[in-house]
Parts: structure tokens; sequence; C-alpha cells
């Protein structure tokens, strides 16, 4: 058998194609990332880092009166803490229900990542 060699740009043209596909199949075909939103704060309680927040009533996560309520995870190094009326952009995941005798048990638990906008 004989070696068979391509051109050098022949063969980087080649890759960048492979690249350029995959990327494409990947931004068509790949999961949908959560969407960040700006909200009003409603309440939050430190004590056990529960925060409701006002949004839109067609966001994913609201209840009909268009609020969403959830464990808040803070960006890390952030040293603000929501008041009530203050501007909040996050991303809120649905992460299922609590374990069973937790309260709540019988509703699905939010985790809202984000900070208060300055």
């Amino acid at each position: 058998m004989g070696n068979v060699t391509l051109p050098t740009p022949v063969a980087l043209a080649g890759g960048a194609i492979c690249i350029l596909g995959g990327y494409l199949l990947g931004v068509v075909a790949g999961p949908d990332a959560p969407g960040q939103t700006t909200a009003t704060v409603e309440s939050f309680d430190s004590g056990n880092g529960e925060l409701c927040l006002s949004v839109d009533a067609g966001q994913e996560a609201a209840s009909e009166d268009g609020s969403i309520c959830g464990t808040w995870r803070r960006t890390e190094g952030s040293k603000s803490r929501p008041e009530p009326g203050d501007q909040f952009r996050f991303v809120a995941v649905d992460v299922g229900p609590p374990p069973e005798g937790e309260a709540g048990a019988d509703r699905p638990s939010t985790v809202i990542y984000g900070d208060v906008v300055r």
C-alpha cells in the first residue's frame, strides 16, 4: 500500500469545516440555556434564605399571581442583601420536590441564582 497525502490547505479546510459543522449542530440540537430575567423583590427572609420575586405571569416558574419564591443562592463574593422594591437579576431553577416529611413537600422547590442590580 502506498501513502496518500493531502496538501496542507485542503487538510486545514476540512478540519475547519468539521469544527464549524459540530458547532452549528450543537447550537441547533443542544439544550436551551435558562434565561436570565430581571424582577422586583417582594420579600426576603434571611433566616431561611427564602426570596420572593414579582415577575411576569408568563415566566416558567411563576405562580398565577406572577411571583416566584425559592431559596436564594447568591453570586460568589456578593455582599448585597435584597430589600423589598430592589431590582433583581436572576435565573430560577426547579430542583424538584423537597424530601418527604419537610414543609412544602407537595410543591416543587425552586432555587434562585442571582443578585441585586445596582
